[in-house]
């Protein structure tokens, strides 16, 4: 087939490859403009270094842009991990139009932190959709979904770099397969079902020690590697990437009041939440780099007793 790879990153650049690797043709490839001092982007690389016809337009909405589209001629449009909008008049150019990833089970979690948040809100079961992009964020029809289940010790990474990654790169091969061939089924989502979530940044990854363990332990575990979540000691920041939860079975367990530090060993430190401790694992200080969280507490100067978040 003929496509068009309207993308970015390391995933806009996967797809890319895996439809150039079964033989079929990228018309040309969509690829948002880098930002002033920021790395490369890994599609737009690709894309030069194979010769492909690129464009990188400020806003899909452009003019140039709908022209750009229509002059490559493809048969289907392949977004992937698209920040920019990318408006009807744009997506409806391909022959079978254009279809889209996102890594979320569709109608829940749109957004742009679709996989930070089940994680963060202690979801057994996440996934991907393909479906068909519309004016509305993340509101078409969907075409294919697949899911994936998730362990009380899955993180950000693990969850998108071990399943959502590899498993959406080969959903939309599939999905593009069954559009081109007229059997695939477009199913409006169920508005009943539907949930929106914003950017899971800084701000949403501080901890609240007050909060119970369990929602400390899935922040820690829905922000590692990114955006990290943080708390502070003398006004900066720790980032703590790797954790473990106890729970306190009776009240005589509670060790200390909240965010306090309850002992310090090479490997870790311990930390009081409501109902159970937070056993930081691998975590890091705003003047360091990543460690173990004993070594970052000796670098920081945390004993037992310490307070954080204060």
């Amino acid at each position: 087939m003929k496509i068009a790879i309207i993308g970015q990153q390391d995933f806009g650049k996967a797809v890319m490859e895996a439809f150039l690797n079964r033989g079929d043709e990228v018309a040309a490839v969509f690829c948002a403009p880098e930002k002033e001092g920021a790395r490369p982007d890994a599609l737009r690389v690709a894309a030069q270094e194979k010769g492909l016809q690129l464009y990188q337009f400020k806003s899909l909405r452009d003019p140039e842009a709908t022209k750009a589209m229509q002059d490559t001629g493809a048969d289907i449009g392949i977004m992937a991990y698209v920040l920019q909008f990318a408006p009807q008049e744009f997506v409806n150019i391909p022959k079978h139009g254009t279809i889209q990833y996102h890594p979320s089970l569709l109608p829940k979690y749109r957004g742009p932190s679709s996989i930070n948040w089940p994680i963060i809100k202690g979801e057994v079961e996440t996934g991907l959709t393909i479906f068909r992009p519309s004016d509305g964020l993340d509101e078409g029809p969907v075409v294919l979904q697949k899911t994936t289940p998730l362990s009380p010790d899955d993180t950000l990474g693990s969850v998108y770099f071990d399943r959502l990654f590899p498993m959406g790169v080969a959903a939309l091969l599939e999905a593009a397969d069954l559009v081109l061939a007229g059997k695939h089924q477009e199913l409006v989502q169920d508005e009943s079902q539907a949930s929106y979530e914003g950017w899971c940044r800084a701000a949403e990854a501080k901890i609240d020690w007050t909060k119970p363990v369990d929602h400390v332990y899935n922040l820690i575990r829905g922000c590692s590697p990114a955006p990290g979540a943080w708390t502070t000691l003398n006004g900066k920041k720790i980032q703590i990437l790797e954790a473990r939860k106890i729970l306190f079975r009776r009240f005589a367990d509670v060790p200390a009041k909240i965010g306090e530090v309850t002992g310090v060993t090479a490997q870790s430190f311990k930390v009081v939440a409501q109902g159970g401790l937070i056993e930081v694992l691998k975590a890091k200080h705003e003047d360091g780099k990543k460690a173990s969280g004993g070594e970052v507490a000796q670098a920081s100067g945390i004993q037992a007793g310490t307070l954080l978040g204060g």
